[in-house]
């Protein structure tokens, strides 16, 4: 299983999310949730009904909401 991303074009955490993890070449899957309907429902799912992006689940099965920089490197082993 690889990183998964769900979060939406527009989202500026998501586009945050992305450099950082593009810079370290990290592969990564990126899930619209605007344009995936079992997406959106997944990101509802995780955070008790919101949209709330990104959601990122990482392939330890930890799932991170709208983390920093520091909290997403952390938990990546960058920091």
């Amino acid at each position: 299983m690889t990183i998964r991303m769900l979060g939406t074009s527009w989202c500026g955490d998501c586009a945050r999310a992305k450099a950082l993890l593009t810079r370290h070449e990290i592969p990564f899957e990126w899930i619209d949730i605007e344009l995936d309907d079992d997406a959106a429902a997944e990101v509802e799912r995780l955070n008790g009904g919101r949209r709330v992006v990104p959601t990122i689940l990482l392939e330890d099965g930890v799932v991170l909401v709208e983390p920093s920089d520091e909290e997403l490197g952390s938990h990546l082993g960058l920091i």
